[in-house]
């Protein structure tokens, strides 16, 4: 099968074509924006005609829709655009139900899913808890459906508006999407991890073919056994960078055979002391270049000389993600936290919350709050107002959420004006507003844009955030290798 066939039938996601194409090369590389990323499959190469790639409901969406090869397992930008203009809007992707602003726009309609076409979004439709702790009003409602009630329940739905999710390295995870819905069995202990995070896969299957795919019935159990495995044998990242050649060779370690190599279990090497081993919290969380350093003719003799530059600007960038200080203040989940006494400040790094050696993600359920979802407009932080002026922000409803009492100040109540309640949206709990989980961090440059709300648009202004945000003061030539740093993952 030639490259462009796989991309062909990867591009439609859906089942046209299947009878001429059947599989995939393993560790097929695929280009993206500073490189080749490819995803290995420890089950041999990629069967096509696996559940993952059928259509089982009834708008032609696969989970290979949301979910794309070349993409790293997730949706990028370009690439959706590229879709809507070759489909003229037709491709399932687009379909209302939540490829939309609304549900109720019409096919082809363009200005109704500006916020796929522009930040790669898809609107998630959640139930306000009946018994939640807060009160949810809309203080922005640009496209109309903020808030809407369900013909069937009757029950009020929340439209937020989320990134999809790479479906790829979850081996690491420690919550199953951003805000821990489909986390129906915990990944919280080694005994159970593995059986649980199948079960959580499964379920999570369950509701996306209902959901995303509109079926009248949910899949099969040999459907559902088939995607589960696929999912559970990927493993995605970035393979070769356009400057400094291949990431897995002179000293390098990067590339998905290595990341399926890497050891984890939930709460390994977790920063806030929870390891069950008992092990200490080590900051150099990634060192897949650490062979980089200093690199120089003499160590790397077969590389040229913009090679080796770029190789050394890799490893320092890794050197800066696991000690670069940074000041943690007002994020909910950290300084809210009453185990760790309340701090207004945390003195730490990028691995104080991407713990998880060689992945990224924090190795325990640690759902926060940074701020991206704060309304620019409203926000009083001056800390958090130049960090949100970093970012190219999506148009989406705004919400003021209030009655929530301070918890170090039972009296005096806290009001959120967000685009995204996050976890509370779920549990109905004012300790969860806002709060969404750190996703692994393997094959960065195949998935823009970033964050949960696409509302960075690059890797530098994913840098130029963390750096006001977190008080980090780096300098132009640090972001730059930090830039580097996350490019070659």
């Amino acid at each position: 099968m030639t490259r462009r066939s796989a991309l062909i039938v990867l591009a439609l996601g859906c089942a046209s074509g299947m009878a001429a194409v059947t599989s995939m090369t393993n560790l097929q590389p695929f280009r993206d924006a500073t490189g080749y990323v490819a995803t290995y499959n420890i089950n041999g190469d990629m069967d096509l005609r696996n559940a993952f790639f059928q259509p089982l409901g009834s708008n032609g969406r696969t989970c290979a829709t949301c979910h794309q090869m070349d993409q790293a397992m997730s949706l990028e930008v370009t690439h959706i655009r590229q879709r809507y203009n070759q489909s003229g809007g037709k491709d399932p992707l687009f379909a209302a139900v939540d490829g939309a602003n609304c549900p109720d726009a019409r096919e082809g309609d363009t200005q109704s899913r500006s916020l796929i076409l522009n930040h790669g979004l898809i609107r998630i439709g959640s139930k306000l808890p009946a018994q939640a702790e807060f009160q949810l009003s809309v203080v922005s409602d640009p496209y109309g459906c903020a808030i809407s009630t369900d013909p069937a329940t009757g029950a009020e739905v929340v439209s937020v508006y989320r990134r999809p999710l790479p479906s790829t390295s979850l081996s690491f995870l420690s919550a199953v999407m951003w805000d821990g819905r489909e986390t129906v069995d915990p990944l919280d202990n080694e005994g159970t991890f593995d059986v649980n995070l199948r079960s959580d896969l499964r379920h999570q299957a369950i509701d996306a073919v209902l959901g995303h795919a509109q079926a009248q019935q949910p899949p099969t159990e040999e459907q559902l056994q088939e995607i589960v495995k696929f999912e559970m044998g990927l493993y995605s990242a970035q393979i070769s960078d356009d400057r400094a050649g291949a990431l897995y060779t002179q000293g390098g370690n990067g590339g998905p055979l290595k990341l399926q190599l890497q050891p984890y279990y939930p709460g390994i090497n977790d920063s806030l002391g929870h390891d069950p081993h008992g092990k200490e919290f080590n900051p150099v969380v990634f060192d897949l270049y650490a062979g980089w350093v200093n690199h120089n003719a003499q160590s790397d003799p077969q590389g040229t000389a913009r090679q080796r530059a770029a190789r050394a600007d890799i490893a320092a960038g890794e050197r800066l993600f696991n000690t670069a200080p940074l000041t943690i203040t007002a994020v909910r989940g950290l300084n809210d936290n009453p185990d760790l006494g309340y701090p207004k400040q945390i003195q730490g790094t990028c691995t104080t919350c991407h713990d998880a050696p060689g992945a990224g993600n924090h190795s325990l359920p640690l759902a926060l709050d940074i701020a991206v979802s704060h309304s620019a407009a409203q926000e009083r932080d001056p800390t958090i107002s130049e960090a949100l002026a970093q970012l190219s922000q999506p148009v989406v409803p705004v919400f003021l959420i209030t009655n929530c009492p301070d918890p170090q100040d039972p009296t005096r109540k806290l009001a959120f004006y967000t685009s995204d309640p996050g976890k509370g949206l779920i549990t109905g709990k004012c300790r969860d507003v806002n709060r969404v989980k750190g996703p692994v961090l393997r094959a960065l440059p195949a998935r823009a844009p970033y964050f949960h709300n696409g509302s960075a648009a690059t890797l530098d202004q994913v840098v130029n955030f963390y750096d006001k945000r977190f008080q980090m003061n780096l300098s132009a030539g640090q972001k730059r290798q930090l830039v580097a740093f996350l490019n070659a993952l």
